[in-house]
């Protein structure tokens, strides 16, 4: 197994959807791996865990979802592997005033439907996310007040207060450039039909919960695509990607199983890499009703959960207690609650007793399979757990899909399991998961948080979001469990380095 270097930060990443490898698929979409196609197409094929969620780049928040969208859409600005800010669709920037961000936008630049892209499409894009409470991710963006056109080729976009972190918000999921035009023509039933971007790939198909398929546009701004055709076919079950790799009928597979490792290795053709993430499995509390309301059952669930016990049976030992969703070179981070957990069962009843449920109780947990590794046996196993001290677990497991759903309807149990990653590489992710998943409402909380926001002072933003991690340590509306490795198989013609930000890029990829 060879293992990824850490760049700069203690995190490397896992790579949710990645790019693949040059082979011809066939009607039940396995493939020869033979390099090209009959028509000598050259073909990268994904093995996934899960769907996307569709295309409308506001309206999600998953890292996988991105990792499709990346590929056919543009940022203003993108992020390098080592973290550092570079030209995309903006070619330089500055910050005027605290409030104030002026981007020169890159010539000569069009749309894959033809329309030219200008700064209307900046504002049309951006002051969308902003402006509709609705939208999965205005709760990161909805610190722009509005984007005024300078030109066809400049915009300023304007922040309510001081805004620290724009860059690394016009960085990620949620700031992708859409066509305006297009869409006031068109109307945006049609764009997420048909969508349109300005990236080096262009849409071709999308069959739910089986692939999408991207194919190479010829007039991207910058350097050509290396592929002639991207598929990202959704597999969720591990022993059905783990074949599928062995037999080439994907060249990339993720989440692979710790226990399907060596096997993998095994082969000639296949080999395994792997790395940490900034990925951390948690459970989501519902802090307003039913039993987890009570603080006291909160401790007393996580008093209950052995971290050690999970991440030596079903993560073979990749992956690392914490009390804190900010790891370790994320900046805020707080490291003396990570590498820590609070299990004392013998406590957790206790405090079960104080909370009038000597005789113990029933709580609903919600589960997923397949999206995050290991997430049944997960949930299986803290279930478990929870009846050693006397909580009876009513458990529903669903399939990605309908846990999305859910989660989103705010109608899960008292509690379900998910694993985040950060995006933003900064603790001001961290309020946006807190409330809509939880109904979480600290007053103390949500004045650190907003000050926070607002900070362009480094050294106090950090202290701001360390009391913060402290509070909800105490408070735990969330029970942080472990930091997730990340484990891919590939076969061996492809050259992969997963990035820190979990992004795939297709042209990052190449034949060997």
């Amino acid at each position: 197994m060879k293992r990824i270097a850490l760049i700069s930060l203690t995190l490397i990443i896992a790579l949710s959807a990645v790019l693949a490898g040059c082979s011809k698929p066939d009607s039940k979409g396995t493939g020869t791996a033979k390099g090209k196609e009959k028509d000598d197409q050259k073909v990268l094929t994904i093995a996934r865990s899960g769907d996307i969620l569709g295309f409308d780049v506001h309206n999600h928040g998953f890292t996988s979802t991105e990792s499709v969208h990346v590929n056919m859409f543009n940022y203003l600005v993108k992020k390098d592997r080592d973290g550092k800010f570079q030209p995309d669709l903006a070619v330089s920037w500055e910050n005027v005033n605290p409030t104030t961000w002026r981007f020169k936008l890159r010539e000569g630049v069009k749309f894959q439907n033809g329309d030219p892209f200008t700064a209307a499409d900046v504002k049309y894009s951006l002051e969308r996310v902003a402006k509709d409470a609705k939208l999965v991710e205005y709760g990161n963006y909805k610190q722009i007040k509005e984007v005024k056109i300078v030109d066809d080729h400049t915009v300023d976009v304007i922040t309510n207060e001081a805004e620290p972190v724009l860059l690394s918000r016009l960085s990620r999921l949620g700031s992708s450039m859409l066509p305006s035009k297009y869409i006031q023509d068109k109307g945006f039933d049609e764009f997420l039909k048909n969508p349109v971007g300005t990236g080096p790939y262009k849409f071709s198909e999308w069959i739910r919960d089986d692939r999408v398929t991207l194919v190479k546009n010829n007039d991207y701004f910058g350097d050509k695509g290396k592929w002639d055709k991207l598929v990202f076919r959704t597999i969720p079950e591990e022993a059905t990607r783990v074949s599928e790799l062995l037999t080439g009928g994907v060249d990339i597979a993720v989440q692979i199983p710790p226990t399907d490792m060596k096997r993998i290795n095994n082969v000639d053709s296949t080999q395994t890499l792997s790395g940490p993430t900034t990925r951390v499995m948690m459970l989501a509390l519902r802090t307003t009703s039913g039993p987890t309301a009570d603080p006291k059952v909160r401790e007393a669930i996580d008093m209950a959960i052995n971290k050690k016990a999970l991440i030596s049976s079903l993560f073979e030992g990749d992956g690392k207690e914490t009390l804190t969703p900010i790891i370790p070179g994320v900046f805020g981070a707080k490291p003396d609650l990570f590498g820590k957990s609070n299990y004392n069962p013998e406590r957790a009843k206790q405090l079960l007793k104080e909370a009038g449920y000597e005789k113990g109780l029933t709580i609903s947990f919600t589960g997923s399979v397949g999206k995050s590794l290991k997430d049944k046996e997960t949930s299986e196993l803290i279930a478990a757990m929870l009846e050693e001290v006397g909580i009876k677990v009513k458990m529903e497991i669903l399939e990605s899909s309908k846990f999305n759903d859910k989660r989103n309807a705010g109608t899960t149990g008292d509690m379900f399991l998910v694993a985040y990653a950060n995006s933003m590489f900064d603790a001001a992710l961290l309020y946006k998961r807190l409330n809509p998943d939880t109904g979480y409402n600290n007053p103390e909380v949500t004045k650190l948080l907003s000050d926070a926001e607002k900070n362009m002072n480094p050294g106090e933003r950090e202290k701001q979001y360390q009391q913060v991690q402290d509070i909800l340590a105490k408070d735990r509306p969330q029970i942080y469990l472990l930091q997730l490795g990340a484990n891919y198989g590939i076969n061996k013609r492809i050259n992969f380095t997963p990035r820190i930000d979990e992004i795939t890029y297709a042209d990052d990829i190449t034949l060997k």
